[in-house]
């Protein structure tokens, strides 16, 4: 299956899409979530269980599967997909995240950045060319292009030189990407590159930026840099500014975002993917999701609740079991706690998705996000 994305529906009030990728590894419905799987693996499911939450996409993590088990073991093993036993769409961060998140770590030069291990300290180098080998070696269905991810609040004599070098990463990655692709060994030959926006919380960059990197004609684009410092109102702007100028026929990806409520806004703006760590991190500390709100089963008042987590959830969890008896295992600090409270958000988020993709071929989407946001007013103030 070679890859063509496609828009089925507009919203006519707003920016909001209906769509379909077709990829090499199945075709993907958007607006979709991808679940984190940075280690090659959502914490605490299996594969199986992430279809049964109705996962079409999961992301995985360039730099941590480079460092453990390694990408050139993973590729003597037949690629990622093959490794985790796990045949639906994969996509790869580059490592960019890694350049922000790891700042004490590391140090940027034109040809790429140096890292020190969080592991064991050891010196990395990685930069355009090494993160589309690693993988091309992972062969996940979309990589991402190497970045710099700024903070949010950095000054514009840093954020300017910034979007600069990562438009001539990009430009590398490109170059580096066709040649991989074209390559007889190479594990998946249509695998689809990614171009990242940064510029902070700087319109004018922004907006400059993502005409730059619409001229290279990439599969599809990401809006990075964001949820990383800056305001709900911010973020939201900057969508509003910069999605207009990023290819309409190409997928458009949030990277990093995020609430149930920062989702329905970002749609509405044009946004096409999704992935957050919060539905499987906020899980496993007893933090569920659902259409009334943000519940935390460590609260005193579920102890003796024999009711499942949400009524009316056709969730696996939902069906089987009390908020009291998860509640009671998580107390006991047992495993199956956080996998069904883990199952039971991704099922949510992934229901949600669902739904708007639903109210998108009805053209009833205005209509359910002012309803979903009004029921979950506990999820859209709360900001976890």
């Amino acid at each position: 299956m070679s890859f063509e994305f496609t828009i089925e529906k507009k919203c006519s009030h707003t920016a909001a899409r209906l769509g379909r990728l077709s990829t090499p590894h199945g075709e993907i419905e958007t607006p979709t979530f991808m679940p984190v799987g940075t280690q090659a693996t959502v914490k605490t499911l299996t594969p199986d269980e992430l279809k049964d939450a109705k996962s079409q996409i999961i992301l995985s993590n360039t730099y941590h599967l480079y460092l453990r088990p390694g990408h050139e073991l993973i590729r003597e093993l037949g690629g990622l997909h093959s490794f985790m036993n796990w045949d639906r769409p994969i996509l790869t961060d580059s490592g960019g995240f890694q350049v922000f998140s790891l700042a004490g770590l590391r140090k940027i030069k034109e040809e790429g950045v140096y890292f020190n291990s969080h592991i064991d300290g050891h010196k990395i180098f990685m930069g355009p060319e090494e993160s589309m080998r690693i993988q091309s070696n992972l062969a996940s269905t979309i990589a991402m292009a190497f970045d710099e991810c700024a903070p949010a609040k950095a000054e514009r004599s840093y954020v300017q030189p910034s979007v600069d070098r990562t438009t001539r990463w990009l430009e590398r990655c490109k170059k580096e990407m066709a040649r991989l692709n074209s390559l007889d060994d190479t594990i998946n030959k249509q695998q689809l590159l990614f171009g990242i926006n940064q510029g902070a919380i700087y319109s004018d960059i922004r907006v400059e930026h993502a005409k730059r990197i619409t001229d290279l004609d990439l599969d599809g684009y990401a809006v990075g840099g964001l949820a990383v410092g800056e305001t709900h109102e911010e973020m939201y702007h900057i969508l509003e500014e910069t999605v207009p100028y990023l290819p309409v026929d190409k997928p458009t990806y949030l990277m990093g975002v995020g609430t149930p409520a920062n989702i329905l806004e970002a749609v509405e703006r044009g946004v096409d993917f999704f992935d957050c760590v919060y539905p499987t991190r906020n899980g496993r500390h007893g933090h569920l999701y659902t259409n009334f709100g943000k519940i935390n089963l460590f609260n005193a008042q579920y102890e003796l609740d024999m009711q499942p987590i949400e009524p009316g959830c056709q969730c696996p969890v939902c069906r089987r079991y009390s908020r009291a008896y998860i509640r009671h295992l998580l107390k006991a600090k047992e495993m199956l706690g956080m996998r069904l409270c883990v199952m039971h958000n991704l099922y949510f988020y992934n229901t949600m998705m669902t739904e708007i993709r639903d109210a998108l071929d009805k053209g009833e989407f205005a209509a359910y996000k002012k309803r979903k946001l009004d029921g979950m007013q506990r999820i859209v103030y709360d900001g976890k």
